[in-house]
């Protein structure tokens, strides 16, 4: 894919999506006290995100002692809190160890979310720590493309979009059959994830690479774990893409400072945003430019 597709396709003055990822499954109160856990709280933090220049929350669901949760009820508690503090379009994860396929998609049967996590290709997933010379973690995250296909399948049905998650290059390649299946349709709605150990380093030009691969009529956005995240989110926002943060990709607002709440993390990147001469997305631009047609 030329780099002239990115100079023909992309209007780098259009308003900027932003996503916020409210909590993750694995991170704590214990290592960040602002992450929600009750339906309440998450209300709280997706209104707090919304009014800080977000169009939409990426949810994974927690029982209220903060454990994941897997559940339908659990999601959609969470589902009508949120949606009754503020209009920002809901993403539902369906990443998972563990569980079964109909577990996976459940929720999204149950609830129809305008838009639902599709993981794009299985890989090592790990944590490492340099100063312990050790992996914090480490798992293999599987996602088969027999998975995949009855995940897409499963959004389909009901209207909710899927957003691919793309861990490496060769997640992006693995769209393309799904694309000729018939099972997505445009605009294509990826997500760039860089940081994790097993996926691509988190590089400019490894970001390049992976937007030469996107097809036409593709809506992207970049995910940076921990503090590469705002170094990741200035390239992509000068590329013409979309950008996600939130307690479950970084912690910090800047070195040493940690963020209070979700809304302090939307609220710099809006302000990145505008200093590359951007707006930040409406909900309603939002839904728009994916063509969404759940609520």
């Amino acid at each position: 894919m030329s780099s002239l597709w990115i100079k023909e396709n992309q209007d780098f003055e259009r308003p900027c999506i932003i996503t916020c990822a409210l909590s993750g499954v694995v991170a704590n109160r214990a290592q960040c006290p602002g992450i929600p856990y009750t339906p309440e709280e998450y209300a709280a933090e997706a209104k707090r995100a919304y009014e800080a220049g977000a169009a939409a929350v990426h949810i994974h669901a927690r029982t209220r002692e903060g454990l994941p949760s897997y559940e339908v009820d659990d999601y959609r508690n969470i589902y009508d809190a949120v949606t009754a503090a503020c209009p920002i379009v809901i993403n539902f994860s369906t990443g998972a160890i563990n569980i079964t396929t109909e577990q996976k998609t459940a929720h999204i049967k149950a609830i129809k979310p305008a838009m639902g996590a599709l993981n794009m290709g299985s890989m090592n997933y790990a944590k490492y720590n340099p100063k312990k010379k050790d992996f914090v973690f480490e798992f293999v995250f599987p996602n088969p493309f027999s998975e995949i296909v009855r995940i897409v399948q499963a959004m389909n049905e009901v209207g909710t979009k899927p957003e691919m998650e793309c861990f490496d290059l060769g997640h992006v390649g693995n769209s393309y059959p799904l694309i000729d299946m018939g099972l997505l349709n445009p605009p294509f709605q990826y997500s760039l994830i860089m940081g994790v150990v097993g996926g691509i380093p988190p590089t400019t030009p490894n970001l390049v690479a992976m937007v030469r691969m996107l097809p036409p009529q593709s809506e992207w956005e970049i995910i940076g774990i921990s503090l590469d995240q705002w170094r990741l989110l200035a390239a992509a926002v000068g590329l013409g893409g979309n950008v996600r943060v939130g307690l479950e990709d970084n912690f910090y607002v800047s070195k040493g400072n940690m963020a209070g709440s979700n809304g302090d993390l939307v609220e710099k990147a809006a302000r990145m945003i505008r200093d590359q001469g951007r707006e930040p997305a409406t909900v309603e631009e939002c839904r728009s430019r994916l063509k969404l047609v759940n609520r």
